[in-house]
């Protein structure tokens, strides 16, 4: 019985962390992709 109630334990801690932990890398990846596009912009006009 110990043994299942650690399993639902820990299913529920990751059942936090998993949501956060993707929208924290989802959120990363979204701010590098605009920063990549402005900067690729600004490159773009200096250059010409």
């Amino acid at each position: 019985m110990m043994l299942s109630n650690e399993c639902f334990a820990l299913m529920g801690l990751m059942g936090w962390l998993m949501p956060l932990a993707f929208m924290l890398f989802l959120g990363l990846g979204t701010a590098a992709y605009a920063k990549y596009v402005i900067t690729f912009r600004h490159s773009q006009e200096n250059r010409s």
